[in-house]
């Protein structure tokens, strides 16, 4: 509400006292600090060697070191919904977002619609004085809207930023990118011949952006949402980049798996004792549905052994393509924290990390060179893409690895993007960086967050009352829960409940344990009477301890007994009061209630602090170009 004018008003004006108060624009305390927004595009929770991962990110170790490290946090599996949660605090069937911006059906929890009440982050720090700025992928406005001649009121510009500069849809191509610049699509400044590429165009805006404001108010924060397409297909990078992990992956995703979780538990982001989840871990691909439904073929991983050395040649080199794409857009992302230190901005910036969801599944068990195969239901064969290996990563190509890989780069979990009822889907990267504020720790942080609890985070650290009324509209109710307290303690508590839900699938966490339906997104496999389910469950001997597969033991005594193992050594737990069972996948962070444990499995001793030595036969970062 706008400030009443207290001044005088009389008939001269020599006899009135003017009062600007009401018309001033709004100003941020001094010393407020600014805001960047760092949201990776299907980075899995193992990819980058800050969490462990074979891809060499100094830039996101360098953010690691001033601050923490998070190795709990959780998204909704797909990239839409993340980001609304992200940008709003609430949960996204709140906000009409519980699928990506194109599947919009005309129901609340799925319309695509973000509601005027529930208020973006940019919205409510514009008010406080911030300038807001969004650089990269939005996929917040309904594929309909994505026009010059409709509603702008749901792009960037509509929900509170100030000035826009990326893409409006899920995707688009580091070579030859669909630019938005403010409210009018524009061609990109440069070809691939002349050596451009979407990340330093980013870099190069971020840096722009903030610098028109700083300029003229050194003093102003801003806010600033970085979402670069990295690692979202295609793959696209300078083939040097890629070449600089030759032989990093020649063992194959399986035998790679191994070395990563040694990794995590020498960073402490996972106890000893965690266990590998297997390949194919429901027994697909000969699992059926309840009504004999064939196992998508999509969601399958070959076999390191089963393959012929040429397809193992072609999965290896797009792993290198990818290793280096994320390594490149990393380095350009370095240029924005240089240029934040350099201007003496750096210790004063709350960073916040996070990746919107798993590894991508979506270039199933062959991979592809041209993923519009995927999106037009074309089956992708190794033979198909071989004669163009050396294409991959160029302009002439638009691809992805295959599902091998996604479940690599989610460590140790099973898979990836999509499945909202599996770690693969949902955990991912988290770190939190202020150095002027907090002060770095090594000690990983194991609390159990959400997308949805990052900005009543934010919030709470800048000290800023979430509105009740925000440009006329009553706001909706922040759905998450502040974390601040974990940044200086590391024994404060995570949050005890998160739900889930995406394309079929239904979730839900609850005080270190995660119980879901065995439903493979878009599957099409039966109702929510029908569904089948299973139970993999385990004592937590300590808040980090984790393992996979798990020893049948009853859950509730009153509802769920376990029974006999899939194929895959997971647990059956069939239900005894209803016709749905539940799958309940080991979370691992927190206690379950209710249970006793049978295993002689010690307290591990966590290292009290991370070793950030390079992964085996990674490449030895180069300057930056």
């Amino acid at each position: 509400m706008a400030k009443q004018f207290t001044g005088r008003i009389e008939l001269d004006i020599r006899d009135s006292e003017p009062d600007w108060e009401p018309y001033l624009p709004p100003k941020a305390p001094d010393g407020a600090p600014n805001v960047l927004m760092l949201a990776w595009d299907d980075v899995g929770y193992a990819a980058m060697d800050v969490f462990g991962g074979p891809i060499e990110t100094p830039n996101m170790r360098r953010i690691a070191d001033m601050g923490v490290r998070f190795s709990n946090f959780h998204t909704t599996a797909l990239c839409s919904p993340t980001r609304a949660s992200l940008l709003t605090g609430r949960n996204a069937t709140t906000n009409g977002m519980a699928t990506i911006a194109e599947f919009a059906s005309g129901f609340p929890g799925i319309s695509t619609r973000i509601p005027f009440e529930s208020g973006f982050i940019s919205e409510v720090l514009g008010e406080h004085g911030y300038n807001t700025y969004c650089i990269g992928k939005w996929h917040l406005t309904p594929g309909e809207e994505c026009n010059l001649a409709a509603f702008k009121g749901r792009w960037p510009l509509g929900r509170g930023f100030e000035r826009f500069y990326g893409w409006l849809g899920g995707e688009t191509n580091s070579f030859f990118p669909d630019l938005v610049h403010d409210n009018h699509p524009i061609e990109p400044p440069g070809r691939p011949e002349d050596g451009y590429h979407l990340a330093d165009d980013m870099a190069d805006k971020a840096i722009a952006f903030i610098q028109d404001a700083k300029t003229i108010d050194p003093g102003k924060p801003f806010f600033m949402y970085l979402a670069p397409q990295a690692g979202h297909a295609p793959h696209l990078v300078p083939l040097e980049w890629a070449d600089r992990y030759k032989g990093v992956f020649d063992g194959g995703y399986e035998s790679i798996r191994a070395g990563i979780l040694e990794r995590q538990i020498e960073l402490g982001l996972l106890p000893e004792g965690t266990q590998l989840s297997p390949i194919n871990p429901h027994g697909e691909p000969e699992r059926t549905g309840p009504d004999g439904q064939p196992w998508p073929n999509l969601d399958t991983v070959r076999p390191w052994d089963s393959l012929s050395d040429e397809e193992k040649r072609l999965f290896v080199r797009m792993a290198e393509v990818f290793a280096g794409y994320i390594s490149y857009y990393d380095d350009r992302l370095g240029r924005v924290l240089d240029y934040l230190e350099e201007s003496d901005q750096l210790d004063n910036t709350l960073i916040v990390v996070v990746s919107d969801n798993g590894s991508s599944g979506e270039g199933g068990p062959n991979g592809s060179f041209n993923e519009w195969r995927f999106f037009n239901g074309v089956p992708d064969t190794a033979e198909s893409t071989l004669p163009h290996i050396d294409e991959l990563g160029t302009p002439a190509s638009n691809n992805h690895y295959n599902t091998g890989w996604a479940w690599a780069f989610d460590t140790p979990f099973p898979y990836w993007k999509r499945w909202a009822g599996a770690e693969g889907g949902v955990a991912d990267m988290c770190l939190v960086a202020w150095p002027a504020e907090i002060a770095a720790s090594t000690d990983v942080r194991d609390q159990y967050i959400h997308a949805v609890d990052v900005v009543p985070t934010v919030y709470d650290l800048l000290g800023i009352e979430p509105p009740e009324v925000l440009k006329g509209y009553p706001q909706n109710a922040i759905e998450g829960t502040s974390f601040a307290a974990a940044l200086t303690d590391p024994s404060a508590p995570g949050k005890d409940t998160q739900f889930y839900t995406m394309l079929g699938q239904r979730s839900i966490y609850h005080q270190g344990w995660l119980a879901a339906t065995v439903h493979p997104p878009l599957s099409g496999w039966g109702t929510s009477a029908t569904t089948s389910g299973s139970c993999s469950t385990s004592l937590k001997t300590a808040p980090r301890r984790r393992t996979w597969p798990t020893r049948n033991r009853s859950i509730s005594s009153r509802s769920r007994t376990c029974g006999s193992t899939t194929p895959g050594s997971t647990t059956v737990c069939r239900s005894t009061t209803a016709p749905l069972s539940n799958r309940c996948w080991p979370n691992g962070r927190g206690r379950p209630r209710r249970a006793t444990s049978t295993s002689s499995t010690p307290t591990p001793q966590m290292s009290p602090s991370p070793r950030d030595r390079p992964f085996p036969g990674a490449p030895t970062p180069s300057p930056r170009a």
